[in-house]
């Protein structure tokens, strides 16, 4: 997240190092007992279709890309995206949609940036004299070009901040609460900045961004830690109308996504400060004043964050059935733009705390996050927050997919080439993205006495001919599956992938008719028929 939580960084260390409040799900029987369970899929009974899973660039990436050896980040690039299955054992996660921070200038500040900590500052194209500097995000650029390569088609350019030349402080953070940074007269400035950035990549690097996403988290008072600022809703009208002017004057097809909200509840209704929520019906209701819809280059669609609504089972529910039924009822999609476990919700059951949690219990907890962005609220896109960084002051995976080390040490110069591991947020992520490709459809899925310890769901492929039947089972106990397909007939080949404790995505071909999932562990079966 665009870091409120760089505060709760520090908070939440010292919370979890005098706490543990491990709370594990409700698991009848004893360890290794099996559990059968009946399931059905129906493949006439349809929802969304999905667009892709994607992970953040921000902020380390710029500086691995630029600054690593070649082999440390080549292997990087591959655990994000690549497809290939090698001796059972996935290469990557094959992540199909990637997400371009288009920073304000930060870094080239320095310190005097106001942003203390060098990694979270981001590079910008343009020059305080109006000319482009195409060498800068040198390192984003290539995790971009890898993506491409390894077939990658779907990318997003987001800004967190404007311009640090078009703010009202000369600053990429903002100190007018509220109110949008971006000076009055820039407004055009920044809109025809984003496009010329959109412009240039489709014509230099053969990259088409399918969204440019031009505020985010406009609910929060961005002051410090990072770039940022907020924006009111009719300043983000504002901007997006000039937005979609200048993609309109460059014959680009980019579409505009908003509004990347703080948490998906300031989308559907009012939420502190009328000003900056109730989003849903304030830029899709014809008679808003703020109202968005007829622009040429706004598709029916708007994104927010999973944050702060991930304490537990219930309330991941509630937030999200809700969230899907006021979207519905406008025609818009969703995108879920950004996750990490980022909350405090010691009291909640289903929340696995932070000191005390481990690797994998992050990673079942993000897995409970995405079934209900997916199966609740029905959204077509599910991105993870940072796809690279380093794990300090004992943050495990909480907030990353693979977890850097600089030469120097965890608390080192980013700059320093160092080394990288896989963390399980990435495997269990990969669980989704390596077999819910874009364009596969969600069917209806039904499990004997469902739970909030076994859950799953089926996306089919858009030929009818693959079936990817994702389960997460928190128990500790094996669970064997007696799955009946309606619509598609007998498969003619199973595999699965789990990760668990001891496997990371680990192919397997099931014996017989009945397959067995692993405990603890979040399993995905892929059918050919």
């Amino acid at each position: 997240m665009r870091f409120t939580y760089y505060f709760c960084l520090l908070l939440t260390f010292v919370i979890s190092a005098c706490s543990d409040n491990t709370k594990p799900d409700p698991d009848p029987g004893q360890p290794g007992t099996n559990i059968k369970k009946s399931i059905t899929v129906d493949i006439g009974k349809t929802f969304q279709t999905i667009e892709g899973f994607a992970a953040s660039d921000c902020w380390t990436a710029n500086y691995i890309g630029r600054d690593w050896e070649a082999n440390q980040k080549e292997s990087i690039a591959q655990l994000l995206f690549s497809q290939d299955v090698k001796n059972g054992n996935p290469e990557g996660i094959g992540l199909s949609m990637w997400r371009f921070n288009l920073g304000a200038g930060t870094a080239e500040q320095g310190d005097k940036s106001g942003i203390d900590d060098k990694s979270r500052r981001a590079e910008s194209f343009l020059n305080a004299d109006g000319t482009y500097d195409w060498s800068r995000q040198r390192g984003q650029q290539y995790f971009l070009e890898k993506a491409r390569e390894y077939g990658c088609e779907s990318f997003v350019m987001f800004s967190n901040s404007p311009p640090v030349h078009y703010t009202y402080n000369g600053k990429g953070f903002s100190a007018r609460g509220s109110r949008s940074n971006l000076k009055e007269e820039h407004y055009g400035d920044f809109a025809v900045y984003m496009a010329n950035v959109a412009e240039y990549f489709k014509n230099n690097k053969n990259i088409t961004f399918s969204y440019i996403s031009p505020v985010n988290e406009p609910q929060y008072n961005w002051d410090g830690g990072q770039e940022g600022s907020g924006w009111q809703n009719a300043e983000i009208k504002r901007l997006v109308t000039e937005l979609d002017k200048a993609l309109g004057d460059k014959n680009l097809n980019s579409r505009i996504l908003i509004t990347e909200s703080g948490d998906w509840e300031y989308l559907y209704k009012t939420k502190d400060d009328a000003t900056r929520s109730n989003q849903i019906d304030d830029f899709f209701s014809p008679a808003s004043d703020n109202y968005i819809g007829d622009l040429a280059h706004v598709n029916p669609l708007i994104g927010g964050h999973s944050y702060w609504t991930d304490g537990n089972w219930e309330t991941m529910k509630s937030v999200r059935t809700q969230l899907g039924a006021a979207a519905s009822a406008k025609g818009l999609k969703l995108f879920q733009t950004e996750w990490s476990m980022l909350g405090d919700h010691f009291n909640d059951a289903d929340y696995p705390g932070h000191g005390s949690a481990t690797p994998l219990d992050i990673a079942l907890h993000m897995s409970k996050v995405i079934y209900h962005d997916l199966t609740s609220a029905n959204v077509s896109s599910w991105s993870f927050w940072t796809a690279m960084d380093m794990a300090r002051w004992n943050h495990k995976n909480r907030f990353l997919l693979i977890d850097l080390v600089p030469g120097d040490g965890i608390y080192g110069d980013i700059s320093n080439s160092g080394s990288h591991e896989s963390s399980k947020n990435l495997w269990v992520l990969g669980n989704y993205s390596l077999f819910i490709r874009p364009g596969y459809q969600r069917v209806d899925l039904n499990i004997a006495n469902p739970s909030n310890s076994f859950f799953g769901s089926a996306w089919v492929s858009p030929d009818k001919k693959r079936l990817a039947v994702v389960y997460t089972n928190m128990t500790t106990k094996s669970i064997a599956t007696d799955l009946n397909v309606a619509g598609l007939g007998k498969y003619a080949s199973v595999k699965q992938y789990t990760t668990s404790q001891t496997k990371n995505l680990k192919e397997e071909i099931p014996s017989g008719e009945e397959t067995v999932i692993d405990p603890r562990s979040v399993t995905t079966f892929v059918y050919q028929f």
